[in-house]
């Protein structure tokens, strides 16, 4: 399958290549999110299944087997600096974290007293501090059970001891990424279209709130959802029609479109050249001239 593949800016392929291909490897889900790379295989979640999918390349050819069932409806994935699984889950509002040993840890479940949402997606930051976006779309109806005011962006302390409210004004934030030097956090919003970026300050807190992108749809399906950046500060976000490609000044260079609209993507392979798509019932694989700038996220 080779895709589609659109260019609107002569840049787009020194990113995709002379001949980039894009790979259908496996299907049969129920709504693919959250992929994430973890050595020397993927983890996926499969949300409306409860289940985090592991697919790997073995000597006799791919094998995709369950990594974790139920899974608390899990979406949004990471690794922390100890290359330990967090994880955003929906029917149990929380961040977690798996332990090399296997023992899950609650990161983060509640805020001011108050459950959260339905934590989406994830990253953190090299001192070991965690972000996550806070929408309703885990929630009957989107306000079933709904406890906290804001759909927020939260920030978790290193040492976890604190959880601290960074954003509250987003009205549906879900996707979001480091800049590689860690000075931008880019979040974007599904219901307003946009990508908005951040100053990360010295304290972890956010300032300078400034949109980024706007990803205008000409009737395409698809919102900004997932977001990762590579080691030049390109970003990569699903949205209307595929996967747009930005350079670090906003500039559209392309988007990278497969049949099945991707919710999110996430970086692997051992050169971190592979762009994995989560797209709806399948998994999608394109490999770039450019690395990811980090496979956690």
């Amino acid at each position: 399958m080779e895709g589609v593949f659109e260019k609107r800016d002569p840049a787009f392929d020194r990113i995709i290549g002379d001949s980039p291909r894009l790979d259908h490897l496996a299907t049969g889900f129920g709504f693919t999110e959250g992929p994430v790379w973890r050595g020397d295989h993927l983890l996926f979640s499969d949300i409306p299944n409860s289940r985090i999918v592991r697919y790997e390349l073995a000597e006799e050819g791919p094998r995709v087997t369950t990594f974790r069932y139920p899974s608390g409806n899990s979406n949004g994935m990471t690794l922390d600096r100890e290359r330990r699984l967090v994880t955003c889950e929906h029917t149990h509002r929380r961040v977690s974290r798996t332990g090399n040993d296997g023992r899950l840890t609650v990161l983060a479940s509640r805020y001011d007293g108050r459950r959260f949402n339905s934590p989406n997606d994830v990253v953190v930051k090299s001192d070991g501090s965690v972000y996550f976006t806070d929408p309703p779309f885990g929630l009957a109806g989107q306000a079933q059970g709904k406890e906290q005011e804001v759909n927020g962006v939260y920030r978790v302390s290193p040492d976890g001891s604190e959880v601290a409210l960074v954003v509250s004004d987003m009205e549906r934030p879900n996707g979001l990424a480091f800049s590689p030097d860690e000075r931008i956090l880019y979040v974007d919003d599904s219901a307003r279209g946009h990508i908005l970026a951040f100053d990360v300050q010295s304290d972890g807190s956010l300032s300078g709130s400034r949109v980024f992108a706007v990803l205008e749809s000409s009737g395409e399906a698809g919102v900004p959802d997932g977001m990762k950046l590579d080691v030049e500060g390109n970003v990569y976000c699903t949205g209307p029609g595929g996967v747009w490609v930005l350079d670090p000044a906003a500039r559209v260079l392309g988007r990278i479109m497969p049949p099945e609209i991707p919710a999110n993507c996430a970086w692997g392979d051992s050169d971190l050249r592979g762009l994995y798509l989560t797209a709806r019932t399948g998994l999608y694989r394109v490999r770039l001239a450019v690395a990811g700038a980090n496979a956690g996220g």
